[in-house]
C-alpha cells in the first residue's frame, strides 16, 4: 500500500498534497505504467483521510492524463512516453536584453435575447467600481510615468506582475524579461510570425478556432490544418503535413472542449525538440476557469528545451474590451526578439497596465476570479439541471462539460447544423455548431465515428442565471422534434 506523510504540508489542501506525491511518484518511475492504484477508501484508510479526499487527488491526476480509470476496476498509471524529464531550475536569461472561414461576423448582441457564441463579459460582472477607484489612483501616483514611453515589451512593473501570478496560479516559472504584452492576442500571433519568420510551415487544429488560421494567411505563411482526437491536435500528422510550427490550446480546446492528457503533450514536446527551429505556441485562452479540479498544468511548465511560446489574454478573465494579451518567450528568443523586433512601440497605454498592474498586485484579480469562477459554476449547474428536466434530455448528450466556458451539446434531428442554426436565429438566440469549425471535410469524431453534425457549442460566458431556463427552452423551441 502506498504511504505519504501529511505532516508539516503547510496551508496546502490535503487533496494537492496527495495529487503531487502520486504525480512525483509517477514522474520519477517509481509507479510504474498499469500499476493499480489502491481504491479510494483502503487508501483514505491506510493514510487516515477522508474517502473524498482520494478521491479529489485521483480525479485531479485523471484530468491531466496521469490515470486512467476501468470500471468496475478502480485506477491505473498510464503509460507516458520515454525520456520524460522534471524540468529544472532555469538558468539565467543569456544574451543582453534591451532595456527597458474565413471569419463571419454573426452580428451585434442586441440582435439577440440569448448570445451562446460571444465571448462578450456580462456588464453586472465586472467589477467596475475597483477598476475605476484604481484608475485614479493611477492618475494620482504614476503621472510622470504615464508620459514615459513604455519599452516594447511592456513597462516592467506589470511584467513583474504576471510573472509572479503565473507562478502562483500556473505554477511557471517565468523572468519579466520573457514576458511581451500586446493590445490582445492577434497582434500577438502577427509578431510570432515576424520573430519565427514567414518561411516556416504553421499548424493549426482542426476543428478549430477559425480567426487563427486567417491570420497566418493573412501574412502570407503556409498554414496546413490538423487534425484533433480525443487527446487533443495528432503528432503523426504534424509529421505528415512538414510542421515547423503548433499552434495549440492543449489545456481546453476549442471548439470541442477536449484537455490534452500529459502523454500526448510530451509526444508534442518530443516532436519539437527532434528538428531545429520547431515551435509550440500554447494558447492559454480560458485556463482560469477550469470548474472541477485545480487547472491543467501549462505545457510551457514542463518545456525543458525552451520550444514552447506560452500565450495568455485577460479577454476571457475580465473583458473581451480591456485589449491587454502576453506571450512568453523562451529564453533563447529574447534576444532575438528585440533584436528583430525591438523597435515597435507597445500597443497597450501605460495607464492600462499600470491599472491591471495594480489589480493584480492588490489581490483584486484572484479575487475576482474566484467570485466568477463561482459565478460560472452556478450558471453551468443550472444549465445541466435545466437539460436535464426538460425534453432535451431524451435527445442529447453532453460533453466536455468541465474544463472551460463551453461544453458540446449533441441532439437528434434530421435538420442540417445550418438550418438549426438559422431557426435558432429567428427565435433570437445565436447559437453554432462544431461543423462550423472544421477547414476540411474530413473530422477525427468525438462521438464514437458519427459524423460532425448536430453538435451545438454552448458557450456560456455572457448568459445571465436568470436565463438559463430561457435558454433551453429557446434550444428545444428551435428543434424540429416531429423528424426526430
Amino acid at each position: 500500500m502506498l504511504t505519504y506523510s501529511f505532516e508539516n504540508i503547510g496551508p496546502e489542501p490535503l487533496y494537492i498534497h496527495l495529487y503531487k506525491c502520486i504525480k512525483n511518484d509517477i514522474l520519477d518511475s517509481n509507479l510504474q505504467p498499469g500499476t493499480k492504484l489502491p481504491s479510494k477508501r483502503s487508501f483514505a484508510e491506510n493514510l487516515g483521510i477522508s474517502s473524498i479526499t482520494v478521491e479529489n487527488a485521483y480525479a485531479q491526476l485523471q484530468a491531466e492524463g496521469f490515470i486512467y480509470s476501468v470500471p468496475k476496476k478502480g485506477f491505473y498509471v498510464t503509460e507516458l512516453p520515454g525520456n520524460i524529464y522534471i524540468k529544472e531550475e532555469k538558468d539565467n536569461i543569456k544574451g543582453e536584453i534591451i532595456k527597458d472561414n474565413t471569419y463571419i461576423d454573426n452580428g451585434t448582441d442586441c440582435q439577440y435575447e440569448i448570445d451562446l457564441v460571444s465571448n462578450r463579459t456580462h456588464p453586472d460582472n465586472f467589477p467596475f467600481s475597483i477598476w475605476a477607484k484604481l484608475m485614479r489612483e493611477v492618475i494620482v501616483e504614476k503621472s510622470t510615468a504615464l508620459m514615459d514611453k513604455a519599452p516594447s515589451g511592456g513597462i516592467m512593473e506589470l511584467r513583474r506582475t504576471i510573472s509572479f501570478h503565473l507562478k502562483q496560479f500556473r505554477n511557471m516559472e517565468t523572468e519579466p524579461e520573457q514576458i511581451i504584452t500586446g493590445a490582445g492576442t492577434e497582434y500577438l500571433y502577427n509578431l510570432i510570425i515576424q520573430l519565427l519568420g514567414h518561411n516556416k510551415v504553421y499548424a493549426v487544429e482542426n476543428p478549430g478556432y477559425k480567426k487563427v488560421a486567417q491570420i497566418y494567411k493573412s501574412n502570407n505563411v503556409l498554414c496546413e490544418y490538423i487534425p484533433v482526437d480525443n487527446s487533443g491536435i495528432i503528432v503523426e500528422e504534424l509529421e505528415k503535413h512538414k510542421a515547423d510550427v503548433a499552434h495549440i490550446s492543449p489545456s481546453h480546446h476549442y471548439p470541442t472542449g477536449v484537455v490534452t492528457p500529459v502523454s500526448r503533450r510530451y509526444e508534442i514536446l518530443s516532436w519539437a525538440s527532434r528538428k531545429e527551429g520547431r515551435y509550440i505556441i500554447e494558447d492559454d485562452y480560458d485556463s482560469e476557469f477550469r470548474l472541477a479540479g485545480r487547472p491543467i498544468p501549462a505545457l510551457q511548465s514542463i518545456d525543458v528545451m525552451e520550444r514552447v511560446i506560452y500565450i495568455n489574454t485577460f479577454a476571457k478573465s475580465l473583458a473581451p474590451t480591456i485589449r491587454i494579451s502576453y506571450m512568453v518567450l523562451p529564453k533563447s528568443l529574447i534576444g532575438v526578439f528585440y533584436n528583430k523586433l525591438g523597435f515597435y512601440s507597445c500597443t497597450v497605454s501605460n495607464f492600462e497596465q499600470y491599472t491591471l498592474a495594480r489589480f493584480i498586485k492588490d489581490g483584486y484579480f484572484e479575487k475576482h476570479i474566484n467570485r466568477m469562477r463561482n459565478y460560472y459554476r452556478n450558471v453551468h449547474g443550472q444549465l445541466m439541471k435545466e437539460i436535464k428536466k426538460s425534453r432535451l434530455a431524451d435527445i442529447s448528450v453532453v460533453s466536455e462539460a468541465g474544463s472551460g466556458l463551453h461544453f458540446l451539446l449533441k441532439v437528434q434531428t434530421d435538420m442540417s447544423d445550418k438550418e438549426y442554426v438559422e431557426i435558432c436565429r429567428n427565435n433570437k438566440i445565436n447559437v453554432s455548431c462544431l461543423s462550423e469549425y472544421y477547414f476540411e471535410d474530413e473530422p477525427v469524431s468525438l462521438f464514437n465515428n458519427e459524423d460532425k453534425q448536430h453538435i451545438i457549442i454552448i458557450n456560456y460566458s455572457g448568459i445571465k442565471l436568470e436565463d438559463v431556463g430561457k435558454t433551453v427552452e429557446l434550444l428545444w423551441k428551435s428543434l424540429d422534434c416531429s423528424n426526430i
